[in-house]
């Protein structure tokens, strides 16, 4: 499919997550199958005020495309400041706007899915910023802001007209969070009232989840979330899935865990080997998940603090567990 100009190789994307989606993890993921990333979502503000934490977030290595940049706002002027300097910083190929997000201290400031309450200023927003670069601009959006004013139709629609080239729909309001069910159908919905290429998002944990949101949606491509912590792998299952072939095996955890160690060190090299140590806590324990007996050593792992602590747990991961 293509978004605008670029060309996406495939129908599974990675989708952005705030302390996830480094770009040690994108690299992985892009290995290993996913057709598009996206960065950790990024404040315009922080971007038109220069703050260095705000711009390490939006490095992007050499090779690793196409990739979108993300950024949050909600004063036009300076998502449009912000665009340029996140396409310029980053490199990437697409400006995705966060209209979605529902954590409140980005909602209280009337940024991410508190923009789907005022669809009037999403628009000039998304024009602004539309304006302001020549590389395709995305949105990423929800069903509604709760059951009482689901609007996701009439909003990718005004997502359309303003000159976004492509939406992600979540199928779950700012109400619900990340609970419940996500609803398929609205997705549907979107895809039937807009020509624009539609990303279905919600509820990927699995390859045949999807098989079957894109048949059920119609959607142009599936995001994935949740469900490839601890398990990039994911991205090569759905890929053969939607191919019609044998999902592959997961590897052994040797090999995982190798995975997992080459990633903590990529992240070291990419941003502050604090950070990114701080932060191994959360995803070594995701690449042990479903594992047999590996309590004891999760326990360990909260107590990371530098590269050399993640070495000696994942050399005695592959010498206890398997």
């Amino acid at each position: 499919m293509q978004i605008g100009n670029v060309h996406i190789p495939g129908r599974a994307a990675l989708a952005p997550m705030a302390g996830v989606t480094d770009a040690a993890f994108r690299h992985v993921c892009m290995g290993l199958g996913a057709a598009l990333c996206c960065t950790e979502m990024v404040s315009s503000r922080g971007l038109v005020y220069n703050d260095p934490k705000t711009r390490e977030l939006l490095f992007c290595p050499e090779g690793d495309r196409p990739v979108a940049a993300q950024i949050f706002g909600s004063d036009p002027a300076v998502m449009a400041d912000a665009a340029g300097m996140a396409l310029e910083l980053s490199g990437a190929d697409i400006l995705d706007i966060n209209m979605g997000c529902p954590v409140g201290k980005i909602v209280k400031s009337g940024d991410g899915s508190a923009l789907m309450r005022d669809p009037e200023k999403a628009g000039r927003i998304i024009e602004a910023c539309v304006a302001a670069v020549a590389r395709p601009v995305t949105v990423k959006f929800r069903k509604g802001w709760d059951g009482g004013s689901v609007n996701a139709v009439e909003f990718a629609q005004v997502c359309q007209q303003a000159g976004a080239a492509a939406v992600t729909v979540h199928g779950r309001t700012r109400v619900q969070m990340y609970a419940g069910a996500a609803d398929w159908d609205v997705i549907r919905s979107v895809k039937a009232a807009v020509t624009i290429p539609v990303i279905a998002n919600g509820d990927v944990f699995t390859a045949s989840d999807a098989v079957r949101i894109l048949r059920r949606t119609g959607a142009d491509m599936c995001m994935v979330g949740r469900g490839v912590f601890g398990d990039p792998w994911l991205f090569g299952r759905i890929n053969a899935a939607l191919e019609g072939l044998p999902e592959p095996a997961l590897p052994p955890l040797s090999e995982r865990m190798d995975l997992a160690m080459e990633q903590l060190e990529l992240a070291c090299q990419w941003k502050d080997p604090r950070i990114a140590c701080l932060e191994a806590r959360r995803q070594l324990s995701w690449y042990l998940r479903g594992v047999p007996w590996s309590g004891p050593i999760k326990r360990e792992i909260v107590k990371i603090e530098t590269i050399d602590d993640a070495r000696a747990i994942v050399k005695r991961v592959k010498r206890e567990l398997r």
